[in-house]
């Protein structure tokens, strides 16, 4: 009689990384590297972060686009990676959300075979790696271009960073925007952003900047009051990630939409001589 096979060396074998066991067991993530020509696939937007006392403020718009059709009106972008960081997708949106399943699985496995949790700036460059994997779909048109931050426990700070489709990794000092609404987003964000910012306030600047974006990017979504479909926004700070509440995120979304009935181009800066 035979004797029953062992597992694999592979499932056996000492490693902190989620990702290289599925390499070392033959498990191909993504899509299949045989993968030819354009595919026509829906795509994530604009996400943009931005720093604030304590913490940092991720937000992403609901819209994906494929092609000139809008391809779902309520995708969710931004993303707890643990307990302590955030994550948002830019980009093919399949791959996109399953490189933050495969990142999200990457953290618990590390933490649960070293006994603690990778700091900050090892998860941006754990990131990093699973993006350059990622390479040969982004060079066939399927990239992702996630902006990534968190509370860093080692300085009592919140960081940001970004990313390049090589696996590039880039920290951002105070804000930054992914997608393509993200050059309105970033010029948004150069004039509501100013140190020591409180988590309150940035919340309402994200939105502020996302609706700009929205007016200028037809890829952008802007809040839709009718279906009451609002930006996901997670707050990251020393005590831990929250997702805000719908009702929460709607009341900051009303306001900023009622002022813009009055100043279509948002915020107007209190210059000297300047009318009120």
């Amino acid at each position: 009689m035979t004797e029953p096979q062992g597992l694999p060396a592979a499932f056996t074998s000492h490693g902190a990384s989620f990702a290289d066991f599925l390499a070392r067991s033959g498990v191909q993530s993504g899509i299949p590297r045989g993968l030819e020509g354009s595919v026509d696939v829906p795509h994530a937007t604009t996400i943009v972060a931005l720093a604030c006392e304590g913490g940092i403020v991720m937000a992403g718009d609901r819209r994906a686009t494929m092609g000139n059709l809008i391809a779902q009106r309520d995708i969710e972008k931004v993303f707890a990676a643990d307990d302590q960081s955030v994550i948002g997708i830019a980009g093919a949106a399949g791959i996109a959300v399953e490189l933050v399943r495969l990142f999200q699985v990457e953290l618990e496995h590390y933490e649960k075979i070293e006994g603690a949790p990778l700091s900050l700036d090892g998860k941006a460059n754990r990131l990093a790696t699973l993006l350059r994997g990622n390479l040969g779909m982004a060079m066939q048109g399927l990239a992702v271009v996630p902006l990534f931050g968190g509370y860093d426990i080692d300085t009592g700070q919140g960081r940001i960073f970004s990313y390049d489709v090589t696996g590039g990794r880039y920290e951002e000092r105070d804000h930054h925007a992914v997608g393509s609404g993200s050059v309105f987003a970033r010029g948004s964000l150069k004039k509501l952003y100013r140190p020591g910012l409180d988590c309150t306030d940035a919340v309402v600047a994200s939105i502020e900047a996302l609706y700009d974006a929205a007016d200028d990017d037809s890829a952008t979504g802007g809040p839709d009051l009718t279906r009451r479909i609002f930006p996901v926004i997670a707050v990251a700070d020393a005590s831990g990630v929250r997702m805000l509440e719908e009702a929460e995120v709607g009341g900051v979304v009303e306001r900023v939409v009622a002022a813009r009935l009055t100043s279509p181009d948002g915020p107007r800066a209190n210059l000297p001589g300047a009318n009120s």
